[in-house]
């Protein structure tokens, strides 16, 4: 089965083709982009290898707007969510894909899987999460929130180790690194609570 990381971003405007080629030439310079569909003004897919050909991603921009696959995916995730925790996360969430204008779809292909190729595929999705107003999505896993943190619970039961990780409390973001597997910090987040024994936590006003 595919598996899909996605920017999803309330900006419609898009960079082109050479502004992503020139982060992947400058950070990457091992890999390199290709038109498969659209022209490098408005690209539609972009595929990413490495110098060896090995393919590590498709990237596809789907904008939103009425009738389109990208309004359909977005009512997926909305409904995908309905009954996720923490309901303030979730909240938050559907009120922010209502404003989403454009989706960045990345498909994993047997080049992420190596480090070369995972981290191109990260620097490019950085950049587009890094233009700002996005929020990304990976399946399996979730949501973040604009600063990257993770705010709906999607993961499998048997999932563990430490994640970053934000819960949503009157208008304000506090983030934390949780351990995934520890059965009482899984309980507070769901509930949209810090859990009380993590070190450290952070403080940010939710963006609308």
């Amino acid at each position: 089965m595919a598996y899909y990381t996605r920017v999803l971003s309330k900006q419609e405007e898009f960079p082109s083709f050479e502004e992503l080629a020139d982060v992947i030439g400058v950070e990457h310079p091992d890999c390199k982009l290709t038109i498969e569909e659209g022209d490098e003004q408005e690209w539609e897919t972009i595929l990413l290898s490495g110098d060896d050909n090995v393919e590590i991603a498709v990237l596809e921009r789907l904008p939103v707007f009425d009738g389109s696959i990208g309004q359909d995916q977005i009512a997926d995730f909305i409904e995908d969510t309905q009954e996720c925790k923490p309901e303030s996360g979730v909240a938050w969430l559907h009120d922010y894909l209502d404003e989403v204008q454009t989706i960045y779809a990345f498909q994993h292909l047997q080049g992420a899987d190596l480090e070369e190729g995972s981290a191109a595929l990260h620097a490019l999705r950085s950049f587009l999460w890094e233009r700002g107003s996005a929020i990304i999505q990976a399946d399996l896993e979730g949501f973040t929130n604009e600063e990257g943190h993770h705010i709906v619970w999607q993961f499998s039961d048997t999932v563990s180790g430490a994640w970053s990780m934000a819960v949503l409390q009157e208008g304000t973001w506090h983030h934390f690194e949780m351990d995934l597997g520890d059965p009482d910090h899984r309980a507070a987040f769901m509930q949209g609570e810090v859990p009380p024994d993590v070190s450290s936590v952070q403080i940010s006003d939710a963006k609308e």
